[in-house]
């Protein structure tokens, strides 16, 4: 079992499938907050849809390409951070996030980032992370800017949302980005 603790409060922990449950919850009760910039929870209908993400999530784990874990406060699910492959030729990845509402403006999205940085470039020893977020998404794009991060570009409709395109900012931090500051 992967632990980290980032506060009292609140930790990261591997998703597993004992946590199906609290995962389609969570995503069941900010499902309108959610929607509006998550293309997959109108798939999301049933305890058997979490697990099935749980279940993917933990064979890329297995594989050593990517990494899902649930970011925890107070005993509760309150969001998922993850990596969403790890490209080992080019020792780069891309770190994607949410929060269920009511547990947005605790920081945890911020401190649940700067984990993931350290686990990417100190453990892992990789070079590059990506962030891509969708333009209007503003309080997302907050993260990789408070964190460092450089706006790289932006892709044009990059990304189909239920009935329209959106563009995405592209986010990077390097590993010698770090050292700079």
């Amino acid at each position: 079992m992967f632990y980290h603790q980032l506060s009292p409060e609140a930790g990261l922990q591997l998703l597993e499938h004992r946590h199906a449950n609290h995962l389609f919850y969570l995503t069941d009760q900010s499902r309108n907050h959610l929607r509006k910039w998550l293309p997959w929870i109108d798939q999301t209908q049933t305890v058997e849809h979490s697990l099935a993400f749980i279940d993917s999530a933990l064979k890329q784990f297995s594989n050593n390409t990517g990494l899902h874990l649930g970011i925890w406060y107070k005993g509760e699910l309150a969001g998922v951070i993850g990596l969403h492959h790890i490209d080992w030729g080019n020792r780069s990845t891309s770190i994607g996030y949410w929060l269920g509402e009511k547990f947005q403006g605790k920081g945890l999205i911020t401190s649940a980032c700067k984990a993931i940085i350290n686990y990417c470039f100190l453990e892992l020893q990789l070079n590059r992370i990506e962030v891509r977020v969708a333009t209007k998404n503003i309080r997302s794009a907050a993260i990789p800017q408070r964190l460092g991060f450089h706006r790289e570009g932006q892709l044009r409709k990059a990304e189909w949302l239920y009935d329209t395109y959106v563009d995405h900012y592209v986010y990077s931090l390097i590993k010698d980005d770090l050292s700079s500051h």
